[in-house]
This record gives structure tokens, sequence and C-alpha cells, in this order.
């Protein structure tokens, strides 16, 4: 099984997709008012936004999009007007991270994880379950 697609919730397409243009997404499918499906730049999944009356409540929904050149990425969307929660950071969970929010208050976390993603001390040895 592969992850092909993560699909969020916005109120206003027309205002999401410039966001995620900026952000570094090739927009693929504009079917407006309703959807909008992007494609990532490194490997072959892809992010959609659906249009919708009523956003979740509570923390809302987690993105992550790693970057090996996380901390370039970030000082080059801040140059063009991106705001962040959060500097890239050194987690105790051993990535590094920035955090935003897009306009509708989606959680967005640009992360660098390398072989941590994966393979973090705490793995669990999946041969020997």
């Amino acid at each position: 099984m592969n992850l092909n697609q993560i699909t969020i919730p916005s109120l206003d397409l027309n205002k999401s997709i410039p966001f995620y243009e900026k952000l570094g997404l090739k927009l693929i499918v504009e079917a407006l008012p309703n959807y909008a499906r992007f494609e990532c730049p490194d490997g072959n999944s892809t992010f959609s936004i659906h249009q919708t009356e009523k956003l979740p409540q509570g923390d809302g929904i987690y993105v992550y999009f790693e970057c090996e050149d996380l901390d370039d990425k970030v000082s080059n969307l801040i140059s063009k007007g991106i705001q962040f929660d959060q500097l890239p950071k050194n987690e105790r969970w051993l990535w590094r991270e920035a955090r935003l929010k897009d306009l509708d208050g989606n959680q967005i976390i640009l992360f660098y994880g390398g072989d941590n993603r994966l393979n973090p001390p705490w793995h669990i040895d999946i041969k020997n379950k």
C-alpha cells in the first residue's frame, strides 16, 4: 500500500490555492469552487483541498511536508510573505520542524526527519513481531 493523497477542507479555494502554490505545490486539477489538487515537488504523492461549509472543530488537521533543505525553504517562504508560528527547531523526536497554519487554520508542518523519520531509536522491530 502507498499513500497517494491527503485531502483537507477549505472555506474558500480561491484563497487557498495561491497559498499552497506559494508553499511550492504545483496545481494540477482546478475544479472550482469545490476541489483542487496539487502535485508535491518531490515524490509521487498529491495533496488536495475541497470546499466545505464548516471546518473541523478542535486542533483540526495536521499535514507534514518533508524538506531536506528546511531552513532554506523556510527563509524563502518568509521572503514571500508566509508567516510561521514556529521557526525551524530541533524537536525531542529527532526531527527539525517549522510550523504554520493555512488560511483555514489547518496545521502545516515543514520538517526534516532524515533517517529518524522511519528509523528512530525507538523503532519497533517488525521482524520479531
